[in-house]
């Protein structure tokens, strides 16, 4: 029988190298462990043998480890992405480079040519005095990418109109006017819609000429109501929208009636894409381009306002006042000596709203849509029914131009404008400053002489309630109800019997009455 030989007691120094040595091969973040990285390092020195190891020990080390961490990687794995502030760089960098084909905007005289390019710097300064601050580096960069817009568009008119918060970017917005003749964009969208109403009448007519049609519904939808044209009412200005400075500047198209309407009856935050549906009760025709474009010409219609006097209107509009006629064009009144910055803020009347009212029909000036044209008047003279005389809707009106603010309504109690001075420390070189309780983020700063509107918000309207979808309309009737063709109601036994008696009983007095009146006549031939 033989013993278990006697165990040896480990080596407490060797113990010590294997604790050491699994120590020094933990990996790091990188993936590289302090083992590798000091056998590499040993490796290079006893390779290059360098005169002076112990100096350069630390820079070698720095060297190898950041060697290490640039490596490229292999196909294997993905490429890490740019990060947002170099892909946001790379799209600035076009603002701060000057083209091939751009010239100086000076002549040889030295004197700046006319350009529609607005003093964006100077309104910067105005902002900021008032307490909205657009922020040296923004200030800058819009006024660069403005600048593309006035150099590369045949411009009459450009102005900052402001900027439309979204979930995902935001809305910088200008506000231009072409020269007269070279909007070619507008022209070209003019000849589509006129091919595109060419296209469907020639629908219509082969529809009606083609046989074995089914019965034409006698229904008739409301009257489309048409849109403002170019450089009147809601589409008096073009507007241009980029997400940020630098990017591209697109074109926001004309507004419609039949969008206003709708806007008015939805709530939706924009989401910084242009081409996003809009999934609303009720449905909104169109993109959020559409949309975007909708919001811009109500917060022009409500909240753009100067100081009284600063305006006024043509003398050759003394005539279409007495006709009857809306104004719907002012000018700069020269004569204008400026208001009081105290008289900005204590009296409302000394404000006026210098863009057009919107209907509830949703343009500036009402259409009258019952007014029939030769073709329609022709087909309801060719028929035969008899049709009721409809009566004529009555007009909108809304306020004129020029209106005082204080003629405004309130909001459940809540004032539409709320006056301030700019500084209660110095009032003496305060200015007025102007704010929108309707349409939050609206903000109009003058001092006695000059004033500024302009927009920062998320383009919603105030609401005092919270906002909860319109209910759907009630449904329409299938058929018309009435007792010529509704069921009746079976009668009772009882009501057969009473019925039936009554019928006798009125048989039997018949009777009676013909034989009294036939003895009557025989008495009288006697």
């Amino acid at each position: 029988m033989s013993e278990n030989p006697p165990e040896v007691a480990p080596d407490p120094r060797q113990l010590q190298i294997t604790y050491a040595k699994a120590y020094l091969l933990q990996a790091g973040p990188a993936g590289v462990s302090l083992y590798e990285h000091l056998s590499a390092l040993l490796s290079r020195i006893l390779s290059e043998r360098p005169p002076n190891a112990l100096e350069t020990l630390e820079q070698m080390s720095t060297e190898l480890h950041w060697s290490r961490l640039n490596k490229g990687l292999d196909s294997l794995r993905p490429l890490p992405e740019d990060p947002p502030t170099f892909t946001k760089a790379e799209s600035q960098r076009a603002l701060f480079t000057r083209g091939a084909g751009e010239a100086d905007e000076t002549e040889g005289d030295g004197e700046m040519t006319d350009s529609p390019l607005p003093n964006l710097y100077d309104l910067a300064h105005l902002l900021q005095q008032g307490g909205v601050n657009l922020g040296q580096d923004e200030t800058v960069r819009i006024a660069l990418a403005m600048k593309r817009l006035t150099d590369t568009r045949p411009l009459q008119y450009c102005r900052f109109w402001g900027k439309i918060f979204g979930t995902g970017g935001s809305y910088l917005v200008a506000e231009v006017q072409f020269r007269e003749g070279e909007d070619e964009e507008a022209e070209e969208e003019a000849e589509d819609e006129e091919k595109t109403t060419a296209e469907e009448e020639e629908d219509e007519e082969e529809r009606e000429e083609a046989e074995d049609l089914p019965p034409k519904s006698t229904y008739r939808p409301p009257p489309v109501v048409p849109r403002e044209e170019n450089g009147t009412g809601t589409n008096k200005y073009v507007y241009f929208v980029c997400t940020e400075a630098g990017a591209e500047w697109i074109r926001l198209p004309p507004v419609t009636p039949a969008q206003i309407t709708a806007a008015r009856k939805i709530r939706r935050l924009f989401t910084g894409n242009l081409d996003a549906p809009v999934i609303t009760y009720p449905p909104f025709p169109g993109t959020e381009a559409n949309l975007l474009r909708v919001q811009i010409a109500r917060i022009s219609a409500g909240t753009h306002v100067s100081p009284l006097g600063y305006y006024q209107f043509g003398e050759e509009e003394g005539e279409e006042e007495e006709e009857g006629a809306t104004r719907d064009t002012y000018e700069e009144n020269p004569e204008f000596e400026g208001i009081p910055v105290a008289d900005l803020v204590e009296n409302l009347s000394s404000w006026v709203h210098h863009v057009q009212h919107i209907l509830p029909q949703g343009r500036c000036v009402w259409l009258n849509t019952a007014v029939k044209s030769e073709e329609e008047m022709e087909e309801e003279e060719g028929e035969e029914e008899e049709k009721e005389d409809e009566e004529e809707p009555e007009p909108e009106v809304g306020p004129p131009l020029l209106t005082p603010l204080s003629e405004d309504a309130e909001i459940n109690n809540t004032p539409p404008w709320t006056a301030y001075l700019s500084s209660q420390h110095i009032p003496q070189y305060a200015l007025a400053v102007l704010r929108s309780n309707l349409w939050p983020g609206a903000y109009t700063i003058a001092s006695s002489k000059k004033f500024e509107n302009i927009y920062f918000g998320w383009g919603t309207k105030y609401s005092p309630e919270g906002y909860s979808p319109p209910a759907p309309p009630p449904p329409q009737p299938e058929y018309p109800s009435g007792p010529e063709i509704s069921e009746g109601v079976d009668p009772t036994v009882e009501e057969e019997q009473a019925l039936k008696a009554a019928q006798e009983e009125a048989a039997a007095a018949a009777e009676e009455a013909e034989e009294e009146e036939e003895e009557e006549e025989e008495e009288d031939d006697d």
